[in-house]
């Protein structure tokens, strides 16, 4: 047998197992943008579709600012934000406990304060973890790195990817996948997707990539007949396949026409993934990732109403459109036929999280909007967190975490 054909499939192996231990023992955490996986879906019960400030199980202010999103992993949850500093800012990232949400830890790393569009931030990036070590990724003008800390709050590695050309700033995440840490660097200069190992931070592979503008999305895994993939968009790649043992791309669709904010998401077999500009999306392909011939790999193509920043949300075969103007489609996730368009009140850069069948999303003011994941449009709830938030929520270990510019709430699930 090839000796290199056989390292590859052994390295195949491995991921696979450890990508699918890492899925069963992630069910109680959250442990990247979105989830498992970042299909933003939960089967956890209990939690309501409105409260009051009296229902929250703790309230706690966050220094700085950001719109990342928490990660979970037991009685730990991890959140990044930016602070102004005499020398330019510092980007932080902070363990809370579960039960109290008193702060366990804080570390800093020192950053230029770099400009940002006004719906970024310096921590809108969300970390991920494998419930050891917990991954950051931050980055001004001149440098952009990634960082592993253990839950003692130790810093056990950094990596410099280099400078970081963008007209609006960083904000994609890490996910990581077996023994990899992969994060995404596309932007306006020399671009690629970067994968290291995560007990040492040194480069397994590194994929470039075609430069245009500024990519936000974060990447999922598509398993299927023939193996893993990584699943990466981008305007100027559109959606495309990577081995994940090599980064070799196998596939790739034609370019998007604008910008990719939106992460890709696995619905009815297919990866959907939109592009857009201007608080609207523009365009949105859903790919067979398994398809053999290129001519048939893009089966639909929808062009209205759709989201360019929030993540669309999948449940029992249905693709939920949440758009920034608040406008909801769901669609058959098979054949992107529409079966519902409902209207929702405010501005959303947040993507949605469907809990036991009901999506929960938070609006720029700040409202958690409850929406039925069903076959009808259905209000069920709107409640107040006070203050602004472009975050995602999160869930794990029945407990719901509800995120503005600086604060994390945290509501207990009811028996």
């Amino acid at each position: 047998m090839n000796s290199s054909r056989f390292a590859t499939k052994a390295v195949l192996v491995v991921l696979a197992a450890s990508y699918f231990s890492g899925v069963v023992s992630a069910q109680e955490n959250w442990p990247r943008f979105r989830g498992t996986n970042g299909t933003g879906t939960s089967d956890q019960t209990g939690f309501p579709t409105e409260w009051s400030a009296e229902d929250y199980a703790w309230n706690v202010k966050l220094p700085g600012k950001g719109h990342s999103s928490p990660v979970i992993w037991g009685d730990n949850v991890f959140v990044t934000t930016g602070v102004k500093s005499d020398s330019g800012s510092e980007r932080l990232i902070l363990c809370l406990d579960t039960a109290t949400g008193s702060t366990k830890w804080t570390r800093k790393i020192g950053f230029d304060a770099s400009h940002l569009h006004k719906k970024n931030s310096w921590a809108s990036g969300t970390p991920a973890t494998d419930g050891t070590l917990v991954f950051v990724a931050f980055a001004d003008t001149m440098k952009h790195k990634l960082a592993a800390f253990d839950f003692d709050g130790e810093l056990k590695w950094t990596r410099e990817l280099g400078a970081f050309s963008s007209q609006h700033g960083q904000g994609s995440s890490p996910i990581l996948v077996g023994d990899l840490v992969i994060l995404p660097n596309d932007q306006m200069g020399p671009s690629q997707i970067v994968a290291v190992h995560k007990a040492t931070g040194e480069i397994a592979w590194q994929t470039d990539r075609a430069v245009r503008k500024t990519s936000y999305a974060t990447p999922i895994i598509f398993d299927g007949q023939q193996g893993q993939q990584l699943i990466c968009v981008s305007g100027a790649t559109g959606i495309c396949g990577l081995d994940i043992a090599t980064g070799k791309l196998k596939w790739q669709t034609d370019a998007f026409p604008m910008r990719t904010v939106a992460s890709p998401v696995l619905a009815g077999g297919l990866v959907y993934a939109s592009c857009g500009s201007g608080g609207q999306g523009k365009l949105m392909f859903g790919v067979d990732p398994e398809a053999d011939k290129s001519s048939d790999r893009v089966r639909i193509r929808r062009q209205r109403t759709l989201p360019y920043v929030p993540t669309p949300c999948e449940h029992d075969g249905r693709l939920y459109l949440w758009t920034d103007r608040g406008i909801l489609v769901c669609v058959n996730a098979s054949d992107g036929s529409e079966v519902w368009t409902g209207r929702v009140r405010g501005n959303f850069s947040g993507s949605p999280i469907c809990i036991d069948g009901k999506l929960y999303c938070i609006s720029e003011a700040g409202d958690v909007v409850v929406i039925e994941a069903g076959t009808t449009f259905n209000k069920m709830g709107r409640t107040s967190l006070g203050s602004p938030s472009y975050a995602t929520p999160a869930v794990a270990g029945g407990r719901l975490y509800l995120r503005t510019f600086d604060r994390l709430m945290c509501l207990a699930a009811k028996e």
